[in-house]
Order: C-alpha cells, then sequence, then structure tokens
C-alpha cells in the first residue's frame, strides 16, 4: 500500500531539513544562503505588488515569504502557486530567446516552492518546481517536475546523515561481479578510476580512496539543487536531485535523477529527447540526446552519448563517443569511439583510442561459471565486424581483429598486430606490425585526428595519442625477444636438431635468422605459444619484415626524441647533449593511467604516500598527475634511448658524435618508408577495381571520393617530412661527426 501523508497546507515549504539534522542554532535556510551567491538585495512585498499578483490569479499561503529584488515587476508575475520562502530578482519587460524558443521574461503557470530565482528567469508551464537555486537568464518551460530532496548527493557516492551503508551508489567497472567497484564523484579523473579498480587486495589503499571521495564531500543534509545561468530547461518529465551548471540546455527528457550534470560557457553540456538518466556524474561539454539511458556511471568531459545507447555501471573517458549500442561495468579511457547498433562491450577495460565496429561482443561470460570475467584491451583496441571475445582476454597496444568468433580466451602480447581466427585450418593467425605494413594511413591519421578532437579544457591528465610511446615501445621490445624465440624454435624443428636448446640459445638462433636471413623465414613453420587457451597452432605470419620494422621504429622513435631534446634545448655540441642525458638508462616499465603514460615505479611511489599519509585527497592525487606530466617528456626520452640500447646496444656515449649521425640518417629512411606507406594504403582504394567499379569515369570517382593529390592528411605528412629532412640537416652540420 503506498504511503500518502497529509499534512497542513500552510506547511508546504517548510521543514525541509528534518530537526534532527539540524545544527543547534540554524534554521533550515543555513545551508541555502550560503549556496546562493547571486547578490541580490531582497525586500518584501508592497501592498500595491500584492494587488498586483493577487490579480494576476497568483496565491501563496504566506505572502510575507515571497521576496523581490528592487527591480521586481508584479506584472510578470501570472497564474503561479507559491510555498514557502521564494525568492525572486530582477523582472523586466523582455522576451527569451534560444533556438528560436521565444518566452517573456516572468513566471507563468507554474508551482514553485522554496525555491531563489536569479535576474530575468522564465519559468512558464512548470507543474512542480521545488528546492532550487536558479541562476541567470535562465529558461525554464513546460516541464512537469524539477525538485530537490534535503539528502540529494547529486549523482555522488556519499552518504548523507543518517544513511545507511546500503544506499551507497557504486559503479561495478571491469568486471560483473562487483569486485573492482569505485565510488563515482563529480570530477572523477579516468586516471582515478583506474587507480581505483587495481591493487584490490590493498585493503589500506582501497580504503583510503573510499576517504578521499568521504572527505571531499559535505554529508549535510539540506543542499537545494542548482540551475547555473543562462541554461535552458524545455519539454522535460522529471527533474530531480539534479545539479545543474550554466549554458547547459536538456530538451525532451524523460528522467534525470540524481545527477550533477556539469556545464560552462566554454564547454556547454546538452541532454536531448527520450534520455534516462540516473546516478551519474556528466562532465564538461558532454552531449546526450535520442533515447540514452544510462544508470550508474561517469561520463568525463566531451564525451557524447547518441541514438539509444545505453551505458550501465561504467565510465566513459574525455572525447569518447557512444551510439546505439549498449555498454556494460566497462572502464574506458579516453578517445573511444563505438557508433553501431549492434555492438555490445561488457567487463572490459579499454584503454583507449579505441574502434568497436557493428556486431562486436566484446566479453561473454559463457564461459564461466560466474559472470567474473574481464577484457583488457591496451590503446588503439579495433575488434572488427562481428568479432566475439571470451573473457578473460588481453591485449597489447593497437590490436586490430578481423571478423570471426573467436573461440577461447586470448593473450596476445605483441603490438599493432592483426588477429585472425582462420576457420579453413583451424588456426589463430597473428601478423604483428600490420598497421605499419599495410594500414600505415589509418593509423598516423587516428594519431593526428584524436589531437585534433581533444576539446578539454581541464588538461590535468596528459594524454598520450601518439602510437609511438613508453607504452607500445616497451611491447615492441618483448615482442622482438619473443618473436626471436619462436623463429628460433622454428628453425630448430625444422632442420631436425638434436639436444637440449636454453631460451637464450633459441632467442640468438631466431635473431641471427631474422637479421642475416631474413628470406628463410617465410618457409618456417613459427607458432607462437600461450597466446589462446586452445590445443589448435597460433601461426605466425611476416615474422621478417615485422622483425625489422619493430627495431627500425624503436631506433626512429629514439632519434625523434634526441631531435626534440636538441631543439627545446639549444644543443651546440655533442658534449652539451651528452650532458643532459643520464649516465644510466636502465629500462624501466610503463602504465597506462587513465590515458596517461607514468612509469610504474613512480606509480609504485605514490601508492606508498597515500599510505603513509602524505597524499591525503584526490585532488593531491590530481597534482601528482600534474608532475608527472611536467616530467614526462623527458621521462620518454630516456625510456626511448633505455629500448633502443636493450636492442641495438646503441649507447650515445660509446657511440659519439658519429652514432648520433648514423642514427639520426637512419631515422630519415624510416620517416620515408612511414610517409610512403601513408600514401600508399590510402592510393590502394583509388586503384583497386573492385572500388573503382561503382563510378562512371576517374573524374566520377574523385567528385565523390575527393583526388588523391588532395588529400590534406597526406599533404600534411608530406611536409612533415621535409622539415624532419631540415631539422636532421642543420643538427648534422650543428653537430659534426
Amino acid at each position: 500500500m503506498n504511503d500518502i501523508k497529509k499534512s497542513p497546507i500552510n506547511s508546504l515549504g517548510y521543514q525541509f531539513i528534518d530537526s534532527r539534522y539540524l545544527p543547534k542554532g540554524k534554521d533550515e535556510y543555513y545551508l541555502r544562503n550560503v549556496q546562493n551567491r547571486s547578490g541580490i538585495s531582497y525586500r518584501q512585498l508592497t501592498a500595491y505588488e500584492i494587488e498586483v499578483l493577487v490579480r494576476n490569479r497568483n496565491t501563496s499561503a504566506n505572502w510575507n515569504d515571497i521576496l523581490v529584488s528592487d527591480a521586481f515587476t508584479a506584472e510578470l508575475v501570472q497564474n503561479c502557486k507559491f510555498f514557502g520562502l521564494v525568492r525572486i530578482g530582477k523582472l523586466e519587460p523582455y522576451y527569451l530567446e534560444f533556438h528560436n524558443l521565444r518566452r517573456p521574461v516572468g513566471l507563468y503557470n507554474s508551482t514553485i516552492i522554496s525555491c531563489d530565482l536569479g535576474d530575468n528567469v522564465c519559468i512558464d508551464n512548470t507543474n512542480y518546481l521545488s528546492h532550487y537555486i536558479i541562476g541567470n537568464d535562465v529558461m525554464i518551460v513546460n516541464t512537469n517536475e524539477m525538485a530537490t530532496t534535503d539528502h540529494a548527493k547529486f549523482g555522488n557516492g556519499v552518504l548523507k546523515e543518517g544513511e545507511e551503508e546500503s544506499i551507497r551508489i557504486w559503479l561495478e567497472v571491469c568486471n560483473e561481479n562487483g569486485g573492482r567497484s569505485i565510488i563515482p564523484f563529480n570530477g572523477m579523473l579516468p586516471g582515478d578510476a583506474w587507480l581505483w579498480t587495481r591493487h584490490r587486495d590493498d585493503k589500506v589503499l582501497q580504503e583510503k580512496f573510499k576517504t578521499f571521495t568521504e572527505t571531499a564531500f559535505d554529508n549535510r543534509r539540506g543542499y537545494y539543487g542548482k540551475v547555473g545561468d543562462r541554461t535552458v530547461i524545455k519539454n522535460c518529465k522529471i527533474i530531480k536531485d539534479v545539479w545543474i551548471g550554466s549554458d547547459a540546455y536538456l530538451k525532451g527528457a524523460n528522467k534525470l535523477k540524481n545527477l550533477t550534470i556539469n556545464s560552462s560557457a566554454e564547454a556547454m553540456s546538452q541532454v536531448g529527447e527520450g534520455c534516462e538518466l540516473v546516478n551519474g556524474i556528466v562532465g564538461f561539454g558532454c552531449r546526450i540526446f535520442y533515447g540514452v539511458k544510462a544508470v550508474r556511471f561517469v561520463m568525463a568531459s566531451h564525451s557524447q552519448l547518441k541514438y539509444g545507447a545505453r551505458l550501465i555501471n561504467s565510465y566513459l573517458g574525455n572525447n569518447a563517443t557512444i551510439s546505439c549500442c549498449e555498454v556494460l561495468n566497462s572502464l574506458i579511457f579516453p578517445a573511444h569511439e563505438q557508433h553501431h547498433n549492434n555492438s555490445f562491450l561488457c567487463a572490459a577495460l579499454v584503454m583507449g583510442q579505441s574502434n568497436m565496429a557493428a556486431g562486436a561482443t566484446i566479453g561473454s561470460n559463457h564461459n564461466s561459471r560466474s559472470p567474473d570475467g574481464e577484457i583488457v584491451a591496451g590503446r588503439g583496441f579495433w575488434p572488427g565486424l562481428c568479432v566475439s571475445l571470451k573473457h578473460n582476454s588481453r591485449f597489447a597496444s593497437y590490436a586490430i581483429l578481423a571478423k570471426g568468433d573467436y573461440p577461447a580466451e586470448l593473450d596476445i602480447p605483441v603490438p599493432f598486430a592483426l588477429i585472425s581466427n582462420d576457420v579453413s585450418t583451424d588456426e589463430l593467425v597473428v601478423m604483428p606490425a600490420y598497421w605499419f605494413l599495410h594500414n600505415m594511413y589509418a593509423i598516423a591519421r587516428n594519431s593526428w585526428k584524436y589531437v585534433d578532437r581533444d576539446k578539454r579544457i581541464d588538461r590535468t591528465q596528459l594524454l598520450e595519442y601518439d602510437y609511438l610511446a613508453p607504452d607500445t615501445i616497451g611491447e615492441m621490445v618483448t615482442a622482438l625477444t619473443l618473436l626471436e624465440r619462436y623463429t628460433g624454435l622454428a628453425l630448430v624443428k625444422a632442420e631436425g636438431r638434436r639436444g637440449k636448446h636454453s631460451e637464450e640459445d633459441l632467442v640468438a638462433i631466431g635473431a641471427a635468422l631474422l637479421r642475416d636471413e631474413p628470406s628463410k623465414v617465410d618457409s618456417l613453420e613459427i607458432l607462437a605459444e600461450g597466446w589462446e587457451n586452445s590445443d589448435r597452432k597460433v601461426r605466425l605470419v611476416k615474422v621478417a619484415p615485422a622483425w625489422a620494422m619493430y627495431r627500425g621504429l624503436i631506433a626512429y622513435h629514439a632519434a625523434n626524441q634526441l631531435l626534440r631534446l636538441i631543439r627545446e634545448e639549444s644543443v651546440d655540441s655533442f658534449e652539451d647533449l651528452v650532458q643532459l642525458i643520464p649516465s644510466s638508462l636502465p629500462l624501466q616499465g610503463w602504465v597506462n593511467v587513465g590515458g596517461q603514460l607514468i612509469r610504474e615505479s613512480q606509480l609504485g611511489q605514490l601508492n606508498t604516500q597515500i599510505h603513509n599519509g602524505k597524499i591525503k585527497s584526490w585532488e593531491q592525487v590530481h597534482l601528482w598527475y600534474l608532475r608527472q606530466g611536467e616530467q614526462y617528456l623527458f621521462d620518454k626520452l630516456v625510456h626511448a634511448l633505455a629500448a633502443l640500447k636493450a636492442v641495438t646496444g646503441f649507447s650515445l656515449r660509446r657511440g659519439g658524435p658519429g652514432g648520433l649521425h648514423r642514427l639520426l640518417k637512419e631515422s630519415v629512411g624510416i620517416k620515408e618508408k612511414l610517409t610512403g606507406e601513408i600514401y600508399t594504403s590510402r592510393a590502394k582504394d583509388y586503384t583497386n577495381p573492385f572500388r573503382k567499379m561503382v563510378y562512371e569515369s576517374v573524374e566520377e570517382m574523385n567528385a565523390v571520393v575527393g583526388r588523391l593529390q588532395d588529400n590534406g592528411f597526406i599533404r600534411q605528412e608530406k611536409e612533415a617530412l621535409k622539415k624532419y629532412r631540415r631539422e636532421v640537416e642543420e643538427v648534422l652540420k650543428k653537430i659534426p661527426a
């Protein structure tokens, strides 16, 4: 039976805070008065103003509790019901206009309960507006219900006085069983979410994160909802316990409950028709429209949900877009794209710059006895059409999976790989370095695109968009050893060599063959071990060109970092250059912390500082991100040189100026090859007869898709190559061999 309470009408709008939670000597408005920063000086109504209001069919149980500014115009208030303390700012004879919605300034046909209204607002046909502080020039039109409760948390997973732990909101990211749950809060960065999901066995660390969140928010009851200046709300049904920033646009939403919607003049947020959002945080500059359903979620700034997308128990990183599909229990780093109606992402950690095709089913728990599986995918993850993956699976950076139903769990440790399920031979086929060998245009353009589309205003975390960075370079170093080992093993088997061979022997045998006789490698059956949870073969293809490409990219990356150092530090001699580089170059591990690459050792220090109380809040964690970003370029240089040394033995000190010259000249050749592959991979689309067959002529094709020679990105990359050549030539002249 519904519990419907009856109370005297003259109490409506009062006693917002239960007396049990009112501090001694405070009234129910003490927090409201702190929240209202409008600076408006209020006064009581005059007898004439009350007469005008009554004549215009307005009612109030107590006109003494209707306070107004000196510039209040009573004629602009018509057919409204007021309850509780209502404070009204300036009302002037203007009309407001936004996107062809034109309404006169004033209050019309609305029920208003205990609210503060800013200057020149338009509130028209709002059936129920309760306990809100409304900014200046706000329009609220044709809205059914807009109310705030005394225990509103605005999407933050905190508790108010007197509330039980059982009602706390958690996000069950990465794993459906809740074992990696995090508490959402306004201002949560991708790195925060990632940090919290790791080290689950460290109970002290986990409790610290919970304390950081709880102490960042006030647990007192009685906060009002707020609507920032110039926000427009129209044709919405239910808005409850929602904090809305300035310059937001809410139109036709079905239900918005327990949310913070961040918005500003520089980063306006929008919620559109048919949306239902519950228990979440919406970042600055977000767009959500056309039937989206989101429950228990965080959207970082400038992300988008569109066309019926469903986002549940998930964190969506900055500059990401999800349309039409369903995403559950996932932690997604910045720059994720997922546009198609029938894709499904579940219980996954996706490290950004990713793209999911139509029909992809990423994560199936049908191979487990409990819904506790996980997918972990590095940067640049790209499952193709109708790809189906099983939990648990893990992928190195820039893995692309060809169309197929992958029958077993995968663990692919080599980056930039094309992974295929060959049903004709019942084999898993992996092509390392695929992007550089066959689709250079796409990977290069994507790196440029992500930088161009990064609209963040708050850049606390330094996001890495280059495909050559410490994470991918480290993976290539590991991949080289794996390719050498598997090649050595294949050669030993092919030649029938007897005797036991150590791991070091196999690596040395494979490296010698790849270096000295790469043409012989293609004739070998090279098989990987432990990459798929099955008994079938995992075949590696194009190993020799991949091995050479990995080595070339590591050298090119190191040269690129040295050039940047020389340029930024105005280095004029080899001696000055050597002084800027540490004598010891250990090869350290790196971690992708929400899109920001950070050394493992530094991450360990962060955890120690949290343990011992030196870092006591999320704000201090964010300052730590900033400090890591400030030293990132130097750390990246050191790592690049360490990786080059680990792979080739090259040392700048031992190699001297001559070694520097050789490295830079080699890098020019690699840059030329990469730029050439950018053109070649795109040119295939203009020469393939199956691409050309839908056009009557070359002229028509050029009219539809544009001329190849006019491609702006290709021209940009060719100019970058010229600039790179000039820079290398200048350094070679400045620092003679």
